[in-house]
């Protein structure tokens, strides 16, 4: 929820956010993609068009860079014992499918240059986007770029 709500999600009680999320799940369509091992879940990523994340541009950091309907990558988590095993870039590439299967003409995604920050990160490393294909098309905060993938190839 923080990618739809920012600061608030942090301000507001666990539960809350979990019935807003739950709403958001019920209502449709999926906000994201699931990564399973068997049966177990081992990874998830918010997959959606831009404008569901209306807090991306509330963030000068973050603001869209052109009046393209691309679709986001905001954020990722993967189940502990299952890290540093390729689930990340299985859901990459599955959200470049999905994105252009949608109809997308492009596929965001705002992760983090590790190699300028030690910070841990939920939203994926620069180098596993750039080695699927996404370039970097703007970069307003050092740690931080916003990269594309361009569905239209």
């Amino acid at each position: 929820m923080y990618w739809r709500i920012g600061a608030q999600y942090r301000k507001q009680p666990v539960a809350e956010n979990r019935a807003a999320f739950r709403e958001i799940v019920d209502k449709g369509p999926p906000p994201g993609l699931l990564a399973f091992a068997g049966d177990l879940a081992v990874g998830w990523c918010q997959l959606t068009p831009r404008k569901n994340l209306p807090w991306l541009e509330q963030n000068s950091k973050l603001k869209a860079v052109d009046d393209l309907p691309v679709w986001s990558i905001s954020c990722f988590y993967v189940r502990k014992g299952y890290r540093r095993k390729g689930v990340t870039a299985a859901l990459i590439k599955a959200a470049i499918e999905s994105a252009s299967k949608a109809g997308a003409c492009a596929l965001e995604a705002y992760p983090l240059d590790t190699s300028l920050s030690p910070s841990s990160t939920s939203t994926g490393h620069v180098t596993t986007f750039a080695r699927l294909g996404f370039v970097e098309i703007v970069r307003r905060t050092a740690p931080r770029p916003i990269m594309r993938y361009d569905l239209a190839r």
